[in-house]
């Protein structure tokens, strides 16, 4: 139906004489802003005249050559990084969450090796773990003998505990701090405490070289580890991150080993991801248990939602609202699915079509930490005395460490878009302009001239086209009497 409407529109029209178009041609040669084009039409010599046609022939190439160069260049996503430093007179202090190596007490069961088997089942969802066969059966036997025990509830009661004998002195920009002021949270060591969490208010420092100061006695009497698995440390490890993120050690955890002082000197680095297809951010992922955005939140999450409809339970150390795990279907699903989830990559990070590409935004804390040898003889002697203990239990048990901003700044690495929209307008603007005097009137110029022909040239085919042939209905002919055959109709 419209193209009918448009056939009969067009046939109305008259097509101007020959004499008629070649006038509409050189008036448009002779007033068009595309520089060049009247000199071709109205240069008498023939010379000059061809001379102009190669002007603007090659003009016109380079143009498409370079409008075309700088569309591929566009549609390539370029990137520039920009780095800034800001300096502040107050700035946010991170958190901070502590762990002890030695992850449960000694006397907690007689057979500990068990105890760290069954934490390495549950902290492989957080980090890689391969568990020998011979260890296969030792697990089945506890298991059976012990179906009511929940790793949870051991862990909380003896693991590593916060309290005035392990924390032994607390000092947060020249005000103490207390156990009190830590959060409890699960990681890969089993009990751990978190400075400065999500729950307090933020922080604010307003001097470099002063931060948090703490002493640990991490009582190695009272816990105990498992050389045979691969623990063989004492003393404290730590990580420092936002106070919205979550803990995460894997490849970031420092660590003090015990007799020793470790100085951390901190900075805070603000990085901005352009999202895809500049950069590998999607900005409108959300997290449901986590305020914001993370690819190690992201992670917990991806895995919690793929072991929750393998196992039909959540666990424990995972964010969710599930079920909790009990101890066999970590043994005998959650851990054969965290393997599943790894080999088939179905938690994936990085590029933006991953499960959890990077974030837009997020706030790191690259450090520089320095050690000594924690005491000098008179502090040795110092700690004894008020501890009551001998000078060796004090190089064996006591961590010192401090955590102070290096200078009140911090650097934001921005990634931006090395070319716009409008930065792409204006270089093809201005090659246009350069090279043949063009801007937007004459495109429009130019796209009403090839209208104009275009309409016309539909015209003369409309017109000189043959009828198309009209197959007349056969309700129209005269009506067909009673006990008669209806006639042919002709074409």
């Amino acid at each position: 139906g419209i193209l009918e409407k448009i056939r009969l529109c067009l046939i109305k029209k008259v097509l101007p004489d020959l004499e008629d178009r070649r006038k509409y041609h050189e008036e448009f040669a002779s007033s068009t802003s595309f520089h060049g084009v009247h000199n071709i039409i109205h240069t008498q010599s023939k010379a000059r005249r061809a001379l102009w046609l190669l002007v603007v022939a090659g003009c016109l190439a380079i143009v498409v050559w370079q409008i075309c160069s700088r569309f591929i260049y566009y549609f390539s996503w370029p990137t520039t990084t920009t780095v800034v430093v800001q300096y502040v007179e107050k700035v946010k202090f991170p958190a901070v969450t502590f762990c002890n190596l030695n992850r449960f007490q000694a006397h907690a069961v007689s057979n500990l090796k068990v105890i760290f088997l069954i934490w390495n089942i549950v902290s492989a969802i957080l980090q890689k773990f391969a568990m020998e066969d011979k260890y296969s059966q030792e697990l089945n036997d506890f298991l059976l003998g012990n179906q009511n025990f929940s790793i949870k509830d051991f862990t909380r009661k003896n693991g590593f505990y916060l309290n005035s004998s392990t924390l032994l002195e607390c000092d947060f920009f020249g005000k103490p701090c207390y156990p009190q002021d830590f959060e409890h949270v699960f990681t890969e060591y089993g009990n751990c405490f978190t400075f400065n969490h999500n729950d307090l208010s933020a922080r604010r420092v307003s001097l470099s070289g002063r931060g948090l100061h703490l002493l640990f006695d991490v009582q190695q009497d009272k816990f105990t580890d498992e050389p045979t698995l691969g623990y063989t440390d004492a003393g404290i490890t730590f990580v420092i991150h936002s106070p919205q993120e979550l803990p995460r050690f894997d490849g970031l955890g420092l660590l003090t080993p015990v007799g020793m002082h470790a100085q951390v000197a901190i900075r805070q680095l603000k990085s901005i991801i352009q999202e895809y297809p500049w950069g590998e951010c999607k900005p409108d992922i959300k997290l449901q248990y986590h305020k914001i955005y993370s690819t190690n939140g992201c992670l917990l999450e991806c895995k919690a939602r793929y072991i929750q409809d393998w196992c039909g339970c959540l666990p424990f150390i995972l964010p969710g609202n599930g079920t909790e795990c009990d101890l066999l279907k970590f043994y005998k699903c959650v851990y054969p699915a965290v393997y599943d989830i790894e080999i088939k990559g179905l938690c994936t990070v990085g590029t933006h079509n991953s499960t959890c590409p990077t974030p837009c935004e997020e706030t790191a804390y690259p450090t520089t930490v320095t050690y000594s040898n924690f005491g000098g003889e008179k502090a040795i002697k110092y700690f004894s005395t008020k501890l009551k203990k001998s000078s060796e239990y004090i190089r064996q048990n006591l961590v010192r460490i401090e955590i102070k901003y290096h200078d009140l700044s911090y650097k934001i690495t921005q990634q931006q878009k090395a070319l716009t929209i409008s930065e792409l307008l204006a270089d093809v603007g201005g090659q246009l302009g350069l090279f043949c005097g063009a801007s937007m009137i004459t495109i429009i110029e130019l796209l009403e001239y090839v209208f104009t022909n275009f309409c016309w040239m539909c015209i003369f085919l409309l017109l000189k086209a043959p009828e198309m042939p009209q197959w007349n209905n056969p309700s129209q002919n005269q009506p067909t009497q009673k006990g008669k055959k209806r006639g042919i109709q002709e074409c």
